[in-house]
């Protein structure tokens, strides 16, 4: 296995997973697309790599060389910096710019590069400081609960939340559930039904846009993670 990694979930409102993971070897995959927004920090051959990484539209490869140590931190939807809107860097790594090996720039302040353990406080002090905050209006939104705004505004706020339409974030959820089922041994019939798919074809596509693989590449070849 080229990437070994340990994952634990967050007690914060802000956080959803935080994942501390290894490069073993050179390697590659395809990755499926991502609704959230995450920051990463990389450190490899003595040097310190800070980046805010976008929400993936679709499917892609990523690759990775041997070495590394790495750091993720998923936000929760709805979870942004105003002074830097998730719409501006979608599908994009952003770096921050490094001020030591162990620390980065970030809004004019030297931040301290977290860690796997303390990772909960340093988004506390993000939040604090107002760099990090909650709009309320995607979470509404997500649970088809409707705001008193008019549609606009609340298209507004999720795509400056979130840099995707609501209807995005359902088609990923959708064929994320379709991979769930499918690894779990539901026919592809069957899938097409439970995930609510219109047909077969239907069903393909959104997986091969989505998660990168048939479903009958899922069924044949991919285990849960």
């Amino acid at each position: 296995m080229s990437i070994t990694h340990e994952q634990r979930l967050s007690d914060s409102p802000y956080v959803d997973t935080v994942t501390h993971g290894w490069t073993m070897s050179d390697g590659s995959s395809i990755r499926p697309a991502e609704s959230n927004w995450h920051m990463v920090f990389v450190k490899l051959q003595g040097h310190t790599h800070s980046l805010v990484v976008g929400p993936l539209p679709t499917s892609g490869k990523v690759s990775w060389g041997e070495g590394a140590e790495i750091l993720w931190i998923k936000f929760k939807l709805g979870v942004f910096m105003p002074h830097l809107p998730v719409q501006d860097f979608l599908d994009v790594e952003r770096p921050l710019q490094e001020v030591a090996s162990k620390s980065f720039w970030l809004k004019n302040v030297a931040w301290k590069l977290p860690d796997f353990e303390n990772a909960d406080t340093f988004v506390n002090q993000l939040v604090r400081d107002e760099i990090l905050v909650l709009n309320p209006v995607v979470n509404a939104m997500l649970n088809d609960e409707l705001p008193d705004v008019s549609s606009r505004t609340m298209r507004h706020h999720f795509l400056r939340a979130t840099g995707l339409t609501r209807s995005r974030i359902f088609q990923m959820k959708q064929a994320q559930q379709a991979k769930t089922l499918l690894q779990q041994g539901v026919s592809i019939l069957d899938t097409v039904y439970e995930a609510g798919y219109f047909d077969q074809p239907h069903l393909t596509r959104s997986l091969k846009q989505f998660i990168g693989y048939t479903p009958a590449q899922i069924s044949q070849t991919l285990q849960p993670e």
